[in-house]
């Protein structure tokens, strides 16, 4: 008798300068377990390779409601150690061109340190998003603690990590957390009017732009001068500018 069918817990939606990433784990308010981190890798891979755009957003309502706490109550020591969602989150937020989180709903846990990693957040007036897992006996340790300071500072971020509190849409915003609140029906259109604008740009330069925005304080300015040679020599410098300036003759 052949094996039911599993669902894929990420829908992956190509095009020629973007990819859309869609958790679809709906049993689970689309948790991420260990299939999900590996859907992730697999996509991360490809986008390495390939770069190009990457929308996240998740199917029903909801971005991601947390790890799989089924999977969560059975790691040990050793699972800890080994980084399990980091490494898929800190894989995301390396990626050669922007990642945009189009959030609706929950986004709780893992879901929002998910959403943390990416480059450009919106959001629908549903959103729900922070780290309550103090309140199960573990730490945010797959990016809240240093990647949310630097979204919404060290106190807002010691607020939410100590307490649990989960931000509303307006708050969200109001920090900082996220750039843009759309209606539900009108988020994913919002994500692809990000994701033109930034591919209306030259591809180069938005990599190297994300690369020097990823670079340790201490690096810079150097990074900068070192990426902007680089451009300076490229030939869709010279054509852009050439273009810009016939436009202003005319």
């Amino acid at each position: 008798m052949p094996e039911p069918l599993v669902p894929e817990p990420l829908i992956v939606e190509r095009h020629a300068d973007r990819v859309v990433a869609t958790l679809d784990r709906p049993e689970t308010r689309n948790a991420i377990d260990q299939a999900t981190i590996d859907a992730l890798h697999e996509l991360c891979a490809e986008l390495e390779a390939e770069p190009r755009l990457l929308v996240l957003t998740g199917a029903g309502g909801v971005f991601a409601s947390g790890a799989d706490i089924a999977e969560l109550k059975e790691r040990t020591a050793a699972d800890a150690r080994a980084g399990i969602n980091t490494s898929a989150f800190r894989r995301i937020r390396a990626l050669p061109m922007p990642v945009i989180a189009a959030i609706d709903g929950y986004a709780l846990g893992g879901g929002a340190e998910l959403a943390y990693a990416a480059d450009l957040r919106i959001a629908t007036p549903a959103v729900k998003i922070g780290n309550p897992e103090t309140g199960l006996g573990i730490i945010a340790a797959a990016g809240a603690t240093w990647r949310l300071p630097q979204i919404v500072g060290e106190a807002r971020a010691a607020e939410m990590l100590l307490t649990g509190r989960i931000l509303d849409a307006d708050t969200a915003l109001a920090w900082g957390l996220v750039s843009a609140i759309h209606p539900a029906d009108e988020l994913l259109a919002a994500a692809h009017a990000l994701a033109d604008r930034i591919a209306a740009n030259d591809p180069l330069a938005t990599r190297h732009t994300k690369s020097a925005l990823l670079t340790p304080p201490e690096a810079h300015p150097a990074i900068e001068l070192e990426l902007q040679a680089e451009l300076f020599e490229s030939p869709e410098k010279h054509r852009r500018m050439a273009a810009f300036l016939e436009r202003r003759r005319r």
